[in-house]
Parts: structure tokens; C-alpha cells; sequence
């Protein structure tokens, strides 16, 4: 793969984790499955701006879902995106310095 190529690839998924909604979501998918019905109580707003911000996710190969009759639930498919809030944070300690 093309040097520059994976560097494009990979700002795509950083985009796609790019907003605190988003966020939110990881970071409860990182302690197990979840409705969507869950997480729009979590996340707040509109069903159909959740739904937008896990289809995202589900595009980039960060979630996936599963149907059980009438509920839809996410999984975390790649936890190692939780990392990333554990450099983050260590950013912005070292800000404060």
C-alpha cells in the first residue's frame, strides 16, 4: 500500500471519531454491547442523528451491529479506538504544563 494512501485511509477513521457524539459511543461500547435505543438516552438528540453517527462508525470499521427482532445493537469491532482516548488525555495534560 502506497505510503500516502494509508496516511488518507487513516485520517478517515479519525474523522469518523471525530465528534463527541461519537465519542460518547466508543467509550460505552468499550464497556459492552448496546441498543441504539440506549445509546440515543446516552448521546441525546435526534434517533435519527444517532443512527447517522453509528452508521459512520459502522462504515469505517470501528462498530457493527446486530439485529434481535425489533432492537438493533452495537459492539465495539475494533476496541483498540479506545487508545486513542487515553492519548488524548495525556495531551491535554501535558497542555496544562
Amino acid at each position: 500500500m502506497d505510503k500516502n494512501n494509508h496516511f488518507t485511509k487513516q485520517a478517515k477513521v479519525l474523522r469518523a471519531l471525530a465528534h463527541e457524539s461519537r465519542l460518547m459511543i466508543v467509550d460505552r461500547l468499550s464497556r459492552g454491547e448496546c441498543s441504539v435505543g440506549d445509546l440515543h438516552g446516552l448521546v441525546g438528540g435526534d434517533l435519527s442523528t444517532v443512527s447517522k453517527h453509528l452508521a459512520l462508525l459502522r462504515a469505517h470499521g470501528v462498530v457493527e451491529d446486530r439485529r434481535e427482532r425489533t432492537t438493533v445493537y452495537y459492539r465495539l469491532l475494533t476496541p483498540c479506538v479506545c487508545n486513542l482516548f487515553t492519548c488524548a488525555t495525556q495531551v491535554l495534560k501535558e497542555r496544562k504544563r
